[in-house]
């Protein structure tokens, strides 16, 4: 599976074309173009926390809701807190977050309910979106470096399988564009953790630098949890776009020192 770029009324986002060929869901990732906000959220910024105007910022969510060809009535959103929390969403959820307000904290939602389109965020930190199109089951996650240590996408996994009853195998995953690698650059806290959590296979996603630093491969360690939870390696697409170099076109928090707007990953069944 491979994640592209597409674009439909003018605003361009990443697709798996694994999702698409298995339809029955509507999904994409967003980039920092094609909105209305001006100054520094200019123009598609999805965050309602960063300062920008709320009326730019749900014109932002009416375009790219409708280019994506989901449910804008049906979004659902969480306070992201770099956490572990999969929360299940339901019908009573619907709007929460964007028409209403938000009442719980989580860095995933899963659901199996048709109309309910998840939405999670990110501006460097990954957003994977996870699709069972046999039980037809979806979550979205945010993952950090704290959320991939904590194993949140693989906690998604579990509860698709004990709510939902998914086989691991079914599963299909889209981790989308992030800081890779090349731009993640940390100190020993990062690597100790990781390490301590993935044992000696996580030492090949993680490269010590000259000046002391550490580069770590937040997109490979994800792929390899949920390796290791029991997807198929070829149901894992990972995109190559990194956010911080890609800084013109992907809001990046590292480039912009947290003065920035947020892409936005949704997901919904049809």
């Amino acid at each position: 599976m491979n994640i592209n770029e597409t674009s439909r009324n003018g605003i361009p986002f990443l697709t798996c074309d694994g999702f698409d060929a298995a339809g029955g869901v509507a999904h994409g990732f967003s980039t920092r173009e094609g909105g209305v906000s001006e100054g520094i959220f200019a123009s598609l910024n999805l965050g309602f926390c960063r300062g920008d105007d709320r009326e730019k910022v749900l014109e932002n969510y009416r375009r790219f809701t409708s280019a994506i060809g989901v449910d804008y009535e049906g979004l659902v959103l969480s306070n992201q807190v770099h956490g572990d929390i999969v929360r299940t969403v339901t019908t009573a959820d619907k709007g929460k977050g964007i028409h209403s307000k938000g009442d719980y904290e989580a860095d995933g939602l899963i659901t199996d309910v048709p109309g309910i389109c998840l939405t999670i965020f990110g501006a460097d930190c990954l957003p994977i979106l996870l699709y069972d199109p046999v039980r037809r089951v979806i979550a979205a996650v945010h993952a950090g470096w704290r959320g991939t240590v904590n194993g949140i996408a693989a906690k998604a996994v579990d509860k698709m399988v004990q709510i939902y009853g998914s086989r691991p195998e079914d599963v299909l995953a889209a981790i989308g564009p992030g800081i890779s690698m090349c731009c993640f650059e940390t100190d020993e806290d990062v690597p100790n953790a990781v390490t301590e959590a993935f044992g000696a296979c996580a030492l090949k996603h993680i490269q010590f630098q000259e000046n002391g630093k550490f580069h770590v491969d937040l997109k490979g360690l994800n792929a390899l949890r949920l390796e290791k939870t029991g997807l198929l390696p070829e149901h894992i697409a990972v995109s190559t776009v990194c956010t911080m170099c890609q800084h013109d076109r992907f809001w990046s928090h590292r480039y912009t020192h947290g003065e920035r707007g947020s892409q936005a990953a949704m997901l919904q069944l049809l």
